[in-house]
């Protein structure tokens, strides 16, 4: 049924009763029609059915063929999105951009992914899907209905909280359903409150029965999701078998999936009827190591914490210590990235308890100096303690009796603990251990052997020599980086953010740029380029940068005070001010924030309430001279000319070569009558910018021998 003209679309979410039930509420709407209705009828996103992306990974399967024929381009602008939400989208969707990272061996894996490129990822796939629906020849509205909101994985509240943020629901109206709210600690539930509305579910009836046959497989059938009186009767009849009947059904539903061959089933349903089956411990211990380590390639922490639980729970360590540790070894790091710091401690110290293997205990002291040096919370920190943990490692892996393993473990612990000497304060230091490791890397191993690593070590060093000043050193190491990794994204961010130091805007541009083509949507990179854009002069683009990185994550303080900034530069106050706000309301201490505040309330002369913002952004940071200024200028407006030259005498000793800072407050010391003070600081300014006709000619005024 169409929407009705007068009535304006919102994202809905109906939650209560039966899945009969809301979808007898949904057909009951006023909705567009669906997208695809053929291919993309509504979308589970239970993570129990593929794991990550079972929502985002429906709609990519159903949408990218289409979309191909329509527009390829599109679909190759987001070929990581994609194929991170869609495996099997791989015999159809080339991967183009792959990196040391995503091709690294386990064995040699030694960089993973940030915490945030799920968010990056999930905002390529909103916007793919936004922009599928014109592609497909889609010129209204279009419906999307999603079962199961609450039962979503991590990657899915991603994907759908920035759906229903970034698409117009006049563009695709997404309808969230769900028996119960989602975990308020997750990311969908604040987005719902803030971009649905919500809808009643009234009952719809007892919905419809089971169908002829097994009730009890019916309900293995459909992986346990069945509801209402039809699930719960095929629920009770499942129970009522004896284990050994149940966990045959288990492997008759595991051998259909693995029939279907879609790489998602392995992420989700399969490994949870395996868990369930005649022999988990020799089916399903593999299959959630799989998917454990699928993820943690991809970087999806959430689910690799989820499946080394559950493996561990099918696994004894005191008896079988090297399974239990491959799952521990992976379950520790994602903690760790995800800042579950003591979970993360605790695994490695039962470890400890459970090993004598020097592997273990070799990888437990660096994992656990890495809590210490990085991933603890500050006050948590012990560079010392880290230090130390790591000096063991360095020790244990000299008496390795294997020539690639000794010299990979030894440049792998040493390059930790040069982390922990920078953090010390010791870059030097740093500097020596890390080209130790690439000296003795490339003199004991050959071209081909840990190239990830020596990568990342190649990247440590031109930090290193970055941090200390050495720039010209810290380029080469990047070429060398780029030239075996060319399809990582930061590498080109860090050599740009180092072009830009050296002053070489046009190579920052172009670095910034490519970095771009590489990544799902990446704020950071944005955001460094509109920076980059404003200095240069290009304030479109510039404005452009920055609007897009608030469109992205709308929490990025920084991205408002550098629009308002433009805004207030091009006479738009009630836009300066909306920026300003709206970033205050996130960083409610922001001097810069104030300041902007503060400007764009004195241009239109609502003066005490700039006052007001001058005065918070001055209280924030007493030594922000736009603030000192601008409260000058409203103290000047007010008549308050003596508060005018104390701030302004506070803003000069604070910037002491502005020359615009020098020319205000020569102005006020002449209407004080103040010549010679005022003389000075004339003369100064015009020393400063011999260029400015308005001190060129009051220098001039001040001089004549007729002045007072």
């Amino acid at each position: 049924m169409q929407q009705a003209d007068s009535a304006p679309l919102a994202h809905l979410r109906l939650q209560g009763g039966t899945r009969h039930d809301r979808a007898a509420a949904v057909d009951g709407l006023p909705l567009p029609p669906p997208v695809l209705p053929a291919l993309l009828p509504p979308v589970d996103c239970h993570r129990r059915l593929r794991g990550p992306y079972t929502a985002a990974g429906t709609i990519a399967r159903a949408l990218v063929p289409a979309v191909l024929a329509a527009d390829p381009d599109l679909v190759r602008r987001h070929d990581i999105e994609l194929l991170s939400a869609a495996p099997e989208l791989s015999s159809i969707v080339p991967n183009s951009r792959e990196t040391l990272t995503s091709m690294a061996l386990p064995a040699e894996r030694t960089r993973f992914y940030a915490r945030l490129r799920t968010r990056r990822i999930a905002g390529g796939l909103a916007e793919f899907v936004r922009d599928a629906l014109p592609a497909l020849g889609h010129d209204g509205p279009r419906r999307l209905v999603v079962e199961n909101a609450e039962h979503a994985e991590t990657t899915d509240q991603e994907f759908l909280a920035t759906l229903i943020r970034r698409v117009a629901p006049g563009t695709l109206t997404v309808v969230l359903c769900g028996a119960e709210a989602p975990d308020p600690d997750g990311d969908l539930a604040p987005a719902l409150d803030r971009h649905t509305t919500a809808v009643p579910v009234p009952p719809a009836g007892p919905g419809p029965a089971l169908p002829a046959g097994d009730p009890a497989w019916q309900w293995v059938a459909a992986d346990g999701l069945l509801d209402g009186p039809a699930g719960e009767a095929a629920r009770t009849a499942y129970e009522a078998l004896p284990a050994g009947d149940r966990a045959a059904l288990h492997d008759r539903r595991a051998a259909e999936l693995r029939e279907a061959a879609e790489f998602s089933l392995t992420l989700g349903a399969l490994p949870y009827h395996l868990e369930r089956g005649t022999a988990p411990a020799t089916e399903a211990l593999p299959a959630l190591w799989a998917a454990s380590d699928h993820c943690l390639v991809n970087g999806f922490y959430t689910a690799v914490v989820d499946y080394d639980r559950r493996g561990h729970r099918l696994v004894d360590g005191r008896e079988d210590t090297a399974q239990w540790w491959k799952f521990a070894v992976q379950l520790g790091l994602a903690l760790s990235i995800l800042g579950e710091t003591k979970e993360a401690e605790a695994v490695y110290d039962k470890a400890r308890l459970l090993s004598t293997d020097p592997a273990v205990h070799m990888a437990c002291a660096y994992s656990t100096a890495m809590l210490y040096t990085r991933h603890n919370d500050p006050a948590d920190r012990d560079e010392n303690k880290a230090k130390s943990l790591l000096n063991g490692a360095i020790a244990t892996a000299s008496l390795l009796p294997d020539r690639v393993a000794q010299a990979f473990q030894s440049a792998f612990y040493k390059n930790g603990r040069a982390l922990v000497e920078v953090n010390l304060g010791d870059p030097l230091e740093a500097l020596r251990l890390v080209t130790e490791c690439i000296d003795d890397l490339d003199r004991r191993l050959t071209p081909d052997e840990h190239r990830l690593h020596r990568s990342v070590l190649r990247n440590n060093r031109a930090r290193v020599y970055s941090g200390l000043g050495r720039l010209e050193e810290a380029l080469t190491d990047y070429a060398v980086v780029i030239e075996q990794d060319p399809n990582h994204a930061e590498h080109y961010l860090e050599r740009g953010n180092l072009y830009r130091r050296q002053g070489r805007g046009e190579e920052a541009l172009a670095d910034y740029t490519r970095a771009l083509t590489l990544s799902p949507p990446f704020p950071e990179i944005y955001y460094n380029r509109g920076d980059l854009r404003l200095t240069e002069g290009d304030v479109e683009g510039a404005l452009a940068d920055f609007s897009y990185v608030i469109e992205q994550d709308p929490e990025f303080v920084d991205a408002y005070i550098n629009r308002a900034g433009i805004h207030l530069d091009a006479g738009d106050q009630a836009a300066a001010l909306a920026d300003a706000r709206t970033g205050l309301l996130l960083d409610p201490a922001n001097a810069y924030l104030h300041a902007a505040a503060g400007q764009a309330l004195a241009e239109t002369g609502e003066l005490a309430e700039a006052e007001a913002s001058y005065d918070r952004a001055i209280d924030a940071d007493p030594t922000l001279v736009s603030a000192l200024s601008g409260r000058a200028a409203v103290h000047y407006e007010s008549g308050h000319r003596e508060k005018a030259l104390a701030d302004l005498t506070r803003a000069v000793d604070l910037d002491p070569k502005d020359p615009a800072l020098r020319y205000n407050r020569a102005l006020l010391h002449q209407e004080a009558g103040h010549r010679d003070e005022a003389l000075a600081d004339l003369e100064l300014a015009a020393v400063l910018d011999p260029e400015d006709p308005e001190i060129t000619e009051a220098l001039a005024t001040l001089r004549a021998p007729d002045a007072a």
